[in-house]
């Protein structure tokens, strides 16, 4: 099992495989993730802050337009990083199957994810951990898009599948590989019910996040997104 020396796993799961059918025609020439906020790609966003958390080894899952992703990120080494991909097929694995396949790139234990087509000034080394739990999640207050939220956030740190009240999955999460023990080897499938199975056993773990969080799934959405990115002075510096 490897650890930063923050004590959060040293490695990391970016999922930016996603086509961004909502974001056309924007999307029909670029990758979600390198879509630009504050001349950046948002992708840059993530790597960088993971690096700065103590992560060393990132795995980005990758598909419509992914070479696009590799030809900017590389190698990973300007942000500190060793980067490797886990290329899908077209129309993509969904979050469980690309994590699922990703996971083949990473070392024994435990590890990080987060969606590449959010944005947001969460700090990883924040991330609360949880010895017993197969998934930790990061959860944020419902946004217009998702009044109905996602997962239940308990007094005593446990997620349930409660019906209310609920708060939304900001896609940054800790998981253990055990989470996905009984799922498919490989193809394609979603996440959400191996998350919610965990939740039913008392196994998943979270913590809200009162902070700026954006889903960059509109253009209306973006736009939002970059104006607080420029009333912020967000930084990208790598490393």
């Amino acid at each position: 099992m490897s650890h930063s020396p923050s004590g959060l796993p040293s490695q990391a799961i970016v999922l930016a495989a996603g086509r961004g059918e909502r974001l056309r025609p924007l999307t029909d020439r670029i990758p979600k993730p390198m879509v630009e906020i504050e001349e950046r790609p948002l992708i840059d966003h993530h790597l960088s802050r993971l690096a700065r958390a103590g992560v060393s080894l990132c795995v980005i899952n990758v598909a419509h337009l992914g070479a696009q992703i590799e030809a900017h990120v590389g190698d990973g080494r300007r942000f500190g990083l060793e980067v490797l991909y886990s290329r899908e097929p077209e129309g993509a694995l969904e979050t469980g199957g690309g994590i699922r396949q990703a996971m083949g790139f990473l070392r024994p234990g435990p590890f990080l994810a987060v969606n590449a087509d959010v944005l947001t000034d969460f700090d990883f080394t924040a991330l609360q951990e949880a010895a017993d739990s197969l998934a930790h999640l990061v959860l944020v207050p419902n946004p217009p898009a998702n009044p109905g939220g996602d997962f239940c956030l308990q007094r005593d740190g446990g997620v349930s599948n409660a019906p209310a009240p609920r708060l939304t999955f900001s896609g940054i999460a800790r998981y253990a590989p055990a989470l996905l023990d009984a799922a498919p080897a490989a193809g394609r499938f979603p996440l959400t019910p191996w998350l919610r199975a965990a939740a039913e056993q008392g196994r998943v773990s979270g913590q809200a996040f009162e902070g700026s969080w954006f889903d960059i799934g509109t253009p209306e959405r973006l736009e939002v997104a970059r104006q607080w990115a420029r009333r912020t002075s967000l930084q990208f510096t790598p490393g």
